[in-house]
C-alpha cells in the first residue's frame, strides 16, 4: 500500500564518496554502508596498474509514515514507484578564504583570513557542472562535466543508479593542477591551484502510485582517498555530531552505558591505530601495555563493582581535558588538535574526545554501566532490520570520518560542529537552489563567520569543502607526526608521537616484506626473534617522497595514488603470537631500491628563510640529526605554514615543541 507513506527520506544523510585515478570500468567500489563491515580484501582500493579506485557514496530512499517510522525502502523495481535523482556538487576552494584555523576556537580571536587568489573574479575560480538527473530504472548516467576552473574543463565524476535504481555518485578523478604552474608553497593555500574535491546536495523526485511524495534532501562529500580503509580514529564525525545533537537536546543521550556497545569499541580503536602509528602499537599494540583486544584486559574493564574500579578510572583519567592538562602531550588520545603550532600556547594544541564519549566514559568508570553482552552492528545493510537500516546508513558513512584535527581535516572541517548548519539531526540544511549567497569581504573574521547571516547556515553546492586545503595532496603529504622546530630536543623528544589523522593518512605501517617474515610465507623460516623485530618495524609511510619539504609537496600532487594502502591480511601461522587480523602495507608504486624505512621519519620546520637558503637548511638538518642520531636522510626540513597558523615563524627563529616521550 502506498497511503501509508506519508514522506521519504534519502539516506545515507550526508554520503560520502572519494576520488581515484582508476579508468577501469569497475576502478570503483561502494563505501560503508554499516558501521562495522567486513575487511576489504586485498586489492579492493587498488587495480592491477596501480591506480587508486574511486569511493562511490550510494543512496537509498526510505518512505516514513505519519509518525516518523521507516515503513520500507522504496526502488525502481516497484512498478508503482517512480523517482528522478538530482546531484549538484560544486568545488568553491578556490574562490573561498585561507585557512589558518578553525574560526570558532579562541585561538582565532582578532585574527582575520583573507580570500584565495584575490584580485581574480571569484566566478571564474568555482568550478560548477550544474545540477545533473538521472531517472532510476533506466539505465541512464549523467557527468559532472561543464565546470570550468579560470577556463580549463574540470570533471568532477558521475552518477547512475543501481539495479534497484539506488543512486551512486562517483567523485572526480584526484586531478589538481595549477593554471601557470605556480609553485606549491603551503599545506592548504596554493594560489592558482584547483583540484576536483566537491560536494553538493541530493535530491529526489518521488511519486507513489502517481502520488508526489516529499522527499527530505540528503548532501554527498567527495573527499581525499582512504589509505587505510577498514581503521577507525578515535573521535569520528559521527561522534562529534551525536555529541552536537545530543546537547542541544535532538537526540536523547546513550543509556544506560553499555561496556561492549559505548566503551570496547572506543577503546578498541585506540589499538587499532597501532597498523597507522608506531607510538600507538607500541603502546597500544600487540603485547603492548595497554592492548585493548586481549581478553583479559577486556574481561577486567567489563566487570562492574568495585574490584577493577581504579582500573577503570586510570583509563578515564588518561585522557585529555582542556581546563586539567592544558599542553601536556603524553594524555590520550596522542593526536594534535585544532590549534596546533610549532610554539604551543594554546590548550588546543591536542585533541580531546567529545564531551558526549568523556561523558559515557566517566560513567563507566564509577561503575554506572551495564556489561550485558551486544551482537554488534550487522556485517551487512541487508541483515539489519529495516527500521534500522536509515540510521545505519547514516552512521556508517560518517564513522569512517574523521574529526580530529580540524586543521583543517580529512573529509570536512570545523563547520559541521555548528547546529545551524542542519535541518535536522546528520541532515544538512538546503540553500534554496539558485539563491546567491552573500558577500562576506576581503576577509573574514569569527564575527562575520558565526554571525547569524553568516556562512554556517543553509548550504549550497560545493560549501562544505571549500574551508579545505587547496590542493588535498599538499595537506595529505603534511599530516605527520612528531612535528618539531628546532634542534636539541633532548631525551624526551618521539618522532612517532602526537600525530595528525593516521586513520586515513597512515605515519608507519607495517610493510609487505616484514609481514612475509611474521606470518613464514614464501618458504621462509625466520627465529623467533626475526619475527618479533618484523612485527616490531614499521616503516615511513611517507618514505616515497624526496627532498626538502616544498619537493616533497610537488612529488605527493603528482604521485599520491603511488603511497601504499594499508589493507587486511590474515596471520596463518596458528600460534596466536600475533592478531588474527593483521594491517599491512600494500607494495608502494615508489621506487624504494636503496630507501630506508625511516626515510622522512622526522619533520623539522625551520623558518621560511632558512628553508630558502641551501646552506641554512643544510646546517639545521645536520644540527638535528646529531642531536637525535638519525641520519639526515630520515629528516624532513622546509617552513611548514601548517605549523605557523599566524606568521610568527616565517621569518625569526622557531620555538620548540616536544611530543610525548
Amino acid at each position: 500500500m502506498s497511503d501509508d507513506i506519508a514522506y521519504a527520506k534519502i539516506h545515507p544523510a550526508i554520503g560520502v564518496a572519494r576520488v581515484g585515478n582508476s579508468t577501469r570500468d569497475d576502478g570503483w567500489y561502494y563505501g560503508p554502508e554499516t558501521p562495522d563491515p567486513d575487511p576489504m580484501p586485498p586489492g579492493s582500493l587498488k587495480d592491477d596498474t596501480g591506480a587508486i579506485k574511486r569511493q562511490a557514496a550510494r543512496f537509498r530512499l526510505y518512505g516514513y509514515d505519519s509518525a516518523g517510522k521507516p515503513v520500507r525502502e522504496l526502488t525502481a523495481t516497484d512498478s508503482s514507484v517512480a523517482i528522478e535523482w538530482g546531484v549538484h556538487v560544486a568545488n568553491q576552494k578556490a574562490a573561498w578564504y585561507e585557512f589558518k584555523l578553525a574560526l570558532d576556537i579562541p585561538d582565532m580571536q582578532g585574527q582575520s583570513t583573507p580570500r584565495r587568489n584575490k584580485g581574480i573574479d571569484r566566478r571564474s575560480l568555482v568550478i560548477d557542472p550544474g545540477r545533473k538527473t538521472v531517472r532510476a530504472g533506466t539505465g541512464q548516467s549523467a557527468e559532472f562535466t561543464g565546470g570550468t576552473f579560470q577556463g580549463i574543463a574540470v570533471p568532477l565524476g558521475r552518477m547512475h543508479t543501481d539495479e534497484r535504481g539506488r543512486l551512486v555518485v562517483l567523485g572526480g578523478s584526484g586531478r589538481s593542477a595549477a593554471k601557470n604552474n605556480e609553485e606549491l608553497v603551503s599545506f592548504g593555500n596554493n594560489n592558482g591551484w584547483y583540484d576536483d574535491i566537491s560536494d553538493g546536495p541530493v535530491t529526489a523526485t518521488l511519486t507513489l502510485d502517481g502520488r508526489r511524495i516529499e522527499v527530505r534532501p540528503a548532501w554527498v562529500v567527495v573527499g581525499p582517498p582512504n589509505y587505510a580503509p577498514d581503521i577507525k580514529t578515535v573521535r569520528t564525525v559521527h561522534d562529534l555530531l551525536l555529541d552536537v545533537f545530543v546537547g542541544n537536546g535532538q537526540l536523547p543521550r546513550p543509556a544506560p552505558v553499555s561496556f561492549h556497545h559505548h566503551i570496547e569499541p572506543l577503546l578498541r580503536r585506540f589499538s587499532d591505530l597501532q597498523w597507522v602509528n608506531k607510538g600507538f602499537a607500541t603502546h597500544f599494540g600487540c603485547a603492548g601495555p595497554e592492548d585493548f583486544t586481549t581478553t583479559e584486559l577486556l574481561r577486567r574493564l567489563s566487570k562492574p563493582g568495585t574490584t577493577y574500579r581504579e582500573l577503570r578510572r586510570q583509563v578515564y583519567t588518561a585522557m585529555r581535558d582542556y581546563e586539567r592538562d592544558g599542553l601536556a602531550p603524553m594524555t590520550w588520545p596522542w593526536c594534535y588538535g585544532d590549534g596546533m603550532a610549532s610554539r604551543p600556547k594554546s590548550p588546543r594544541q591536542y585533541m580531546t574526545l567529545s564531551a558526549l564519549q568523556m561523558d559515557m566514559l566517566l560513567k563507566w568508570s564509577d561503575g554506572d554501566f551495564v556489561d550485558t553482552p551486544w551482537s554488534g552492528f550487522p556485517r551487512r545493510l541487508e541483515d539489519a532490520p529495516l527500521a534500522e537500516q536509515p540510521g545505519l546508513l547514516d552512521r556508517a558513512a560518517l564513522d569512517f570520518c574523521l574529526a580530529d584535527a580540524f586543521h583543517p581535516g580529512c573529509e570536512v572541517t570545523w563547520p559541521i560542529r555548528h547546529a545551524t548548519m542542519f535541518a535536522e539531526p546528520f541532515r544538512i540544511l538546503h540553500r534554496p537552489e539558485g539563491q546567491a549567497e552573500p558577500d562576506y569581504g576581503a576577509e573574514l573574521t569569527p564575527q562575520k563567520a558565526l554571525a547569524a547571516d553568516g556562512p554556517l547556515h543553509a548550504q549550497g553546492p560545493g560549501g562544505l569543502t571549500r574551508w579545505m586545503a587547496i590542493p588535498w595532496q599538499t595537506d595529505t603529504a603534511s599530516c605527520r607526526s612528531g612535528y618539531e622546530s628546532t634542534a636539541g630536543l633532548g631525551p624526551r623528544y618521539d618522532p612517532h608521537l602526537p600525530t595528525f589523522w593516521p586513520a586515513r593518512v597512515p605515519n608507519h605501517v607495517l610493510t609487505e616484506r616484514d609481514f612475509r617474515i611474521v606470518n613464514k610465507e614464501g618458504g621462509l623460516t625466520p627465529s623467533e626473534d626475526e619475527r618479533e623485530a618484523a612485527f616490531a618495524n614499521r616503516a615511513s609511510w611517507l618514505r616515497g617522497l624526496r627532498g626538502a619539504y616544498k619537493d616533497q609537496l610537488k612529488q605527493a600532487a603528482a604521485e599520491w595514488h603511488r603511497f601504499g594502502v594499508v589493507e587486511t591480511r590474515h596471520y596463518t601461522v596458528g600460534d596466536n603470537k600475533y592478531p588474527p587480523h593483521v594491517r599491512v602495507e600494500s607494495v608502494p608504486g615508489f621506487a624504494l631500491e636503496g630507501v630506508p624505512d625511516d626515510r622522512n621519519l622526522v619533520t623539522l620546520h625551520v623558518p621560511e628563510a632558512a628553508a630558502a637558503d641551501d646552506d641554512a637548511r643544510g646546517a639545521a638538518l645536520d644540527a638535528l640529526a646529531e642531536d637525535i642520531g638519525l641520519a639526515p636522510e630520515h629528516i624532513t626540513v622546509g617552513y611548514i605554514d601548517k605549523l605557523d597558523p599566524f606568521g610568527e615563524d616565517a621569518a625569526n627563529g622557531t620555538g620548540r615543541h616536544e611530543g610525548p616521550s
